[in-house]
């Protein structure tokens, strides 16, 4: 016959309270499980030590380690151990969520520490944060009071140099290099340190359309202005192609993107803390709360191939920069962009470019750099085309990042063009 009262088998006879006996097999339970998640996020390097994402495992163990503590007032261990369990499902959850693709961010905190470098700018959206030094993993990242990325010049320095303006996106900024790594950099070693001076002025995902924008109200830096202006253009713009309703000036999509992919809210989409309930509750609150709303998701115009009224938009944005410089006596320089071609062979859709799949996407960037360079040719500017098969995948950290290799081979390739441009 089975007894109608809980628990009371031989092994919980001797037993004045079995429930706190639940309560610590519950809790070692909870610390294996975090424990085995910590091992393997550790060999995946996803977990450095001292970093957000470490600071959360600490979290859970407290949690566990509170919980198992309260053994004798079991109600109060449940609480505990249940927001661990809640905390532990939530951050490795959306882990694997957003590494499969789909979503753009995890509750999970970051698996280095790298405080804001950027922030919102009510024109441009996102700017850098001025004069911050600091190291992010192994790279030295630094921007000047003029909010470029490197070091401050001074006037008097910059009044005995050619001053050049590089214009770009995170190819340009350099996001996998330390500062003297970045192409900028390399190009005034290679055109000389004492007679030209490359200011870098790159901010990640930017397009033709904040070119515009950056050229007609901020393009003198350190009180000089240039005498050339580079423009290493091509591939952010690409992920406007194909819009349905495309804006003139990017605001649709693009624009009101990045105040998240920069992390520039005040309490944003992308923000981690060391709770992913207290994250999800704030990214929430924020959304909700924030005049800056969050951009729609990307729907297709349902063409393929070139995209007309997109390719009109960007050489619209090049004549316009042309014509500004030219008013100014600036030299203007169009580099084509180049990406790591061995990334684009499959059907995939790598996110950032959001209607057109990798294998089309070499295609439709040659097709827009060759309209780039007749207009360039029209319009009376230089042109720098650089070929894709002088890189090796090695020379890029992923589909379009310069290692330090490719960037000393890029700046090698540019440098006689743009001395000659810029005598």
């Amino acid at each position: 016959m089975i007894s109608s009262r809980p628990l009371d088998g031989a092994p919980f006879r001797r037993l004045r309270h079995p429930e706190r006996l639940l309560v610590l097999v519950a809790a070692a339970c909870l610390a294996l499980a975090t424990a085995i998640a910590a091992v393997v996020l550790a060999a995946t390097d996803e977990l450095g030590w001292g970093s957000p994402r470490w600071d959360y495992f600490l979290y859970l163990a407290l949690l566990v380690t509170l919980g198992a503590g309260l053994f004798r007032w079991p109600r109060l261990a449940a609480v505990s151990l249940t927001l661990a369990t809640v905390e532990l499902g939530l951050g490795l959850g959306s882990l694997a969520v957003a590494q499969a693709g789909l979503a753009s961010a995890s509750l999970l905190p970051g698996r280095y520490s790298d405080p804001p470098r950027f922030e919102w700018h009510p024109l441009l959206q996102v700017v850098p944060i001025p004069s911050i030094s600091r190291s992010v993993v192994h790279l030295q990242v630094s921007h000047s009071a003029e909010r470029t990325r490197g070091r401050d010049y001074t006037r008097e320095e910059l009044a005995e140099r050619t001053v050049i303006a590089a214009f770009g996106g995170s190819t340009t900024y350099d996001i996998s290099v330390s500062d003297d790594e970045t192409w900028p950099s390399r190009l005034e070693a290679q055109l000389g340190g004492q007679s030209f001076a490359v200011i870098n002025r790159g901010v990640p995902g930017y397009t033709t359309a904040e070119h515009l924008m950056q050229t007609a109200f901020y393009q003198t830096a350190f009180g000089v202005p240039p005498r050339c202006a580079l423009y290493y253009v091509g591939w952010n713009d690409l992920r406007n192609a194909h819009l349905r309703g495309l804006d003139p000036g990017y605001a649709d999509f693009h624009l009101p993107s990045q105040i998240d992919a920069l992390q520039v809210r005040r309490i944003g989409p992308t923000d981690s803390f060391v709770s992913p309930v207290l994250t999800l509750t704030l990214r929430w609150a924020g959304r909700a709360a924030d005049t800056a709303r969050p951009p729609t998701s990307p729907v297709s115009d349902g063409g393929t191939g070139p995209d007309p009224a997109f390719e009109a938009i960007f050489l619209g944005n090049v004549r316009s920069i042309s014509a500004l410089n030219r008013a100014r006596g600036v030299r203007t320089i169009w580099i084509g962009q180049v990406l790591n071609e061995a990334y684009y062979r499959d059907d995939a859709i790598d996110g950032w470019i959001p209607l057109i799949r990798n294998r089309e996407v070499p295609v439709l960037l040659e097709r827009l750099l060759g309209l780039l360079n007749a207009e360039a040719v029209t319009l009376g500017d230089a042109y720098v085309g650089v070929p894709a098969s002088a890189f090796e995948p090695a020379d890029f950290l992923d589909n379009g990042h310069f290692l330090p290799s490719g960037a000393r081979r890029f700046a090698s390739l540019i440098a006689p063009a743009v001395l000659s441009a810029c005598r």
